[in-house]
């Protein structure tokens, strides 16, 4: 007979071969709430839903966008981003004078609010001339598919956008409200799984892996860091989020990284070829 117990570790193995992402104990809410309308629209109980996941790969896909999701909102923590406004940004302005371009990649972007609020602030602060590029990218398809369509609802508009920026960068669509085309047409999007190789990404000026290393085991967390130096551009930069940190790395990867406190952030630079 099968337990909820058996279920839910179940669903943890599956998310954890598909995403190395970990679903701790303590979860079991979590997990049912999310998986109990794919389980009702396939006419099925939760138990059922579950033993059908490793033999169709369309409900595996569902499931695993529907239990990879993360709490977000525009410009989440606000330091990060006054930080890049009043420091990192002039810096690397001065280091891209010759190509005037700028990349940034959004790690682990969820529905999109940290790639376009990024794309709001560069708008604001960007000088004439220069072209920027944000890359979002995200185990979930579906959250990749909310990124390309930029639509948002009344709720969702409402947590942490300024009023200001609602009126210049959206649209009324229908009961949503929708990004600007000039600002969408600045992000792409990619699936990706962080914990799998990251080919054909390039290098980046600012890396913003904020909030998801927590839900990766240790191994897991040193290997992304290690595969991040590498796309980190010379002058540029990694954030993490505020309740991460790399203080516990073994010290051939804390060799690898330069740490620096800005005002209440703190930031990672490569080690060689930064900016003194």
């Amino acid at each position: 007979m099968t337990t909820a117990t058996d279920t839910y570790e179940s669903v943890s193995a599956l998310v954890r071969r598909e995403t190395s992402m970990i679903y701790d104990a303590g979860k079991e809410y979590l997990v049912e709430a999310r998986l109990r309308p794919l389980a009702a629209a396939a006419g099925c109980t939760v138990d059922e839903y579950v033993k059908r996941l490793p033999i169709d790969p369309v409900e595996r896909r569902k499931a695993m966008d529907a239990l990879t999701i993360n709490e977000t909102s525009w410009f989440r923590d606000h330091a990060p981003y006054q930080v890049f406004s009043d420091v990192l940004l002039p810096r690397l302005l001065e280091a891209r004078a010759a190509t005037r371009h700028l990349r940034i990649w959004s790690a682990a972007c969820s529905s999109g609010q940290e790639a376009y609020s990024l794309a709001m602030l560069l708008d604001q602060h960007l000088p004439a001339g220069w072209t920027h590029e944000i890359v979002a990218t995200d185990v979930s398809t579906a959250m990749l598919e909310r990124v390309r369509n930029a639509r948002y609802s009344a709720v969702e508009v409402n947590r942490g956008l300024p009023a200001t920026a609602l009126v210049r960068y959206f649209a009324r669509a229908g009961n949503e409200w929708e990004i600007v085309p000039r600002l969408r047409e600045h992000v792409s999007t990619r699936h990706l799984n962080l914990a799998a190789p990251y080919d054909g990404l390039g290098s980046f000026d600012l890396i913003m892996l904020r909030n998801v290393l927590i839900y990766f085991d240790q191994e897991t967390k040193h290997d992304i860091l290690r595969r991040m130096r590498p796309m980190v551009a010379p002058h540029g930069y990694l954030m993490l989020g505020s309740s991460e940190t790399t203080l516990d790395l073994p010290p051939d990867l804390a060799a690898q990284w330069r740490r620096e406190q800005e005002g209440r952030v703190q930031v990672h630079r490569p080690a060689t070829g930064a900016l003194t």
